[in-house]
């Protein structure tokens, strides 16, 4: 963010449910989400933004340029694509083809993911994160200790989940969906594969960069990498 903020106005949102963000008990479709932003923008007097997010935040922004064209410049998706039908294909069991991701299964659960997980998130959190990182020092002690200062109540835990109880609807929200903005995806190995694959269906102007030795976290993995690519693309 400091090296974007050299050339550029760098808005950093914390999403509907996160951090120091409300958590309603609704609202967490990513339409919805996108919805959010787009009222911030308004409020803040700007016309059109270049927008980027990361997992979650990916799919916010490719629904902001999905149902704000007029208030989107450029769009950039890291690692993540918007949920679409290709979801209904995840496995069930574990393949043996890299990591299997029975969060998106369980994060559907309603009531009980708070209640076993209050307190005890940092399991999960960490466990994802050694699971995702090709790099296991990017995101460091301190960094794990303010995500799990983050995620350990209940009705953040609550409302995390909702982003994943939105699929469905998110799902039906991408159909026939068309991006008119420039778009960069950026993304590592597996992610890469991912982006070159859901993306063309519905964006037109689109590039795809492979960030070698990274994982999922590309932006803590290879910043300067990333932050490259970015400011190419932006111009």
């Amino acid at each position: 963010m400091p090296l974007l903020a050299e050339s550029y106005q760098v808005i950093v949102v914390e999403l509907r449910g996160m951090g120091s963000s409300d958590k309603p008990m609704a609202g967490y479709s990513k339409k919805g989400m996108a919805g959010d932003v787009s009222a911030l923008l308004d409020q803040l007097g700007i016309e059109r933004t270049n927008i980027a997010g990361h997992d979650i935040g990916a799919a916010v922004a490719f629904s902001f340029a999905a149902h704000f064209p007029q208030k989107t410049e450029k769009l950039v998706l890291l690692d993540t694509p918007h949920p679409d039908e290709n979801l209904y294909k995840l496995p069930m069991l574990p393949t043996g083809g890299g990591v299997h991701p029975w969060w998106v299964a369980f994060n559907q659960v309603r009531d009980l993911p708070e209640q076993v997980l209050e307190g005890r998130f940092h399991f999960v959190q960490n466990w994802l994160f050694d699971q995702l990182l090709e790099d296991k020092t990017a995101i460091n002690a301190f960094d794990r200790q303010v995500y799990a200062q983050a995620y350990t109540s209940q009705d953040a835990i609550r409302a995390s989940n909702g982003w994943y109880q939105t699929f469905p609807e998110d799902i039906d929200d991408s159909k026939g969906k068309r991006i008119e903005a420039p778009t960069l995806g950026i993304a590592g190995r597996a992610g890469y594969q991912m982006l070159s694959y859901a993306l063309p269906p519905y964006i037109d102007q689109l590039d795809v960069k492979e960030i070698e030795g990274s994982g999922h976290f590309v932006q803590e993995e290879r910043p300067l990498e990333t932050i490259r690519f970015i400011q190419d693309f932006l111009g």
